[in-house]
């Protein structure tokens, strides 16, 4: 079975809104995670995670640009953070 990714992705994100931004605590944190990966909550209450693979074997970081070219990193963390 082919999955059309775009399709959905743009189905899961398209016209959402990020209302909430945090770190895993360490209850919903996998046992096997020894950092927390950041959360993005959006306004339907999908919550995206930023692993380091496609298998979710560890948090990963987030990376982007913002407006003005400047570059900038999200990483995971140790412990819960406020």
């Amino acid at each position: 079975m082919k999955v059309d990714w775009q399709a959905k992705a743009e189905g899961l994100l398209l016209g959402k809104k990020i209302v909430g931004v945090r770190w895993q605590t360490d209850k919903e944190r996998p046992s096997w995670w020894e950092r927390s990966a950041i959360v993005l909550v959006l306004d339907d209450g999908t919550e995206l995670v930023a692993s380091r693979d496609d298998e979710g074997n560890g948090p990963g970081a987030l990376h982007g640009e913002d407006a003005r070219g400047k570059r900038f990193s999200l990483p995971s963390c140790r412990g819960n953070l406020k």
